[in-house]
């Protein structure tokens, strides 16, 4: 008996000398009643908050996109995106860096934390999402690849691409996606690979390639910038599914939180009706649902480590996903891109928020 009473004592003894140790080891604790776990008031949120800007990596070329002028201004909806974070983040849209990245150095500049996110038109794939440490956001625009021509060489299908040279930009899935699809058609294509997407664009421009193939908002997108557009024609079959998607680092579910639920909510302002116009007449409405998605009642943002009036910043400093499509990519734009699968869902389109409560 003597002898048990031993061991529990020491056993008592050691316990003890282990507590404060173990109460000390790892990150402190949140502060009472922050509503916050330990792990977000640390990981790449924290230094963000800490820095007091958000460093969001673009390409600064696709105009609609992600597009700088000669004054150094951004615009585009993958701008926009970014914009919608940092309202969350600071109340401030403007609180940015950006960094233009081509599509070779793009997820290297996440890997290593150069940037916080990638927000440059860059398609969501099963290798991609799993295998070389990155997370993706919800979809933001559903895309296709496709095929641009000019107008005089009588093409108008995959099929009379037999032969010809194709200029493509290497780091993305187009090279790939044009093989499958030409291997199907039994045709095979002189492929003319360039890193800059800026030199491939140009390349095609002087008729040093017979078609240029990228995502078919890129192509539309670029076609604007040609010399003479309208003698450039983009085939109307698409060869893939490109769902372009803003991506994060793998392992900071804190940090990934943040931007899909920011994302969501630039789609649930939509489906609210609410806008920058009707927000402040929104702020007194007796919606229970809108009330807490403005953040009136409940404290929708204290589990992502945000304002509760986080969604409300949203829409007045950047708007809902409909008035940043309509802003950088709709009818009023030199790209007049009809949203398509980009609509809501609510309206036949693919764009879709779960619940905010």
């Amino acid at each position: 008996m003597q002898q048990t009473l031993n061991k529990f004592g020491r056993w008592l003894a050691i316990t003890l000398l282990l507590l404060p140790l173990s109460a000390c080891a790892g990150d402190a604790p949140p502060a009472p009643n922050s509503g916050l776990t330990a792990a977000q008031t640390t990981g790449r949120l924290s230094t963000i908050l800490s820095r007091g800007q958000l460093i969001c990596g673009v390409s600064g070329e696709v105009p609609g996109f992600s597009f700088v002028d000669q004054q150094g201004n951004y615009a585009g909806l993958d701008v926009d995106i970014c914009r919608a974070i940092a309202a969350a983040l600071f109340n401030d849209p403007e609180a940015i860096e950006f960094r233009n990245l081509n599509a070779k150095e793009r997820f290297t500049a996440l890997q290593t934390g150069e940037i916080d996110i990638l927000s440059r038109n860059t398609t969501l794939t099963a290798s991609r999402d799993t295998s070389i440490g990155l997370k993706f956001a919800p979809i933001v625009f559903y895309d296709g690849q496709g095929v641009m021509v000019r107008q005089n060489q009588g093409i108008q299908s995959l099929k009379d691409l037999g032969g010809k040279s194709i200029c493509l930009q290497t780091g993305t899935t187009h090279e790939q996606n044009l093989t499958d699809q030409t291997r199907k058609l039994g045709i095979k294509f002189t492929p003319i690979v360039f890193e800059d997407v800026n030199t491939a664009f140009a390349t095609y421009a002087e008729g040093r390639c017979d078609a240029i193939s990228a995502d078919r908002s890129a192509l539309v997108s670029r076609r604007t910038l040609l010399p003479n557009p309208d003698q450039n024609l983009i085939l109307p079959t698409l060869l893939s599914k490109e769902p372009l998607a803003p991506a994060v680092v793998k392992g900071d579910a804190s940090w990934q939180n943040v931007v899909e639920w920011v994302i969501y909510a630039t789609m649930e302002a939509e489906e609210l009706g609410l806008n920058a116009a009707n927000l402040n007449q929104n702020l007194k409405s007796q919606d229970p649902t809108i009330r807490r998605f403005l953040g009136v009642e409940g404290n929708l943002g204290q589990g992502l480590g945000l304002s509760g009036d986080f969604a409300a910043r949203i829409v007045k400093h950047v708007g809902n996903y409909g008035e940043i499509y309509d802003r950088n990519l709709g009818p009023k734009t030199p790209l007049n891109l009809d949203r398509g699968l980009n609509k809501l869902w609510i309206k036949g389109g693919l764009m879709y928020s779960p619940p905010f409560r």
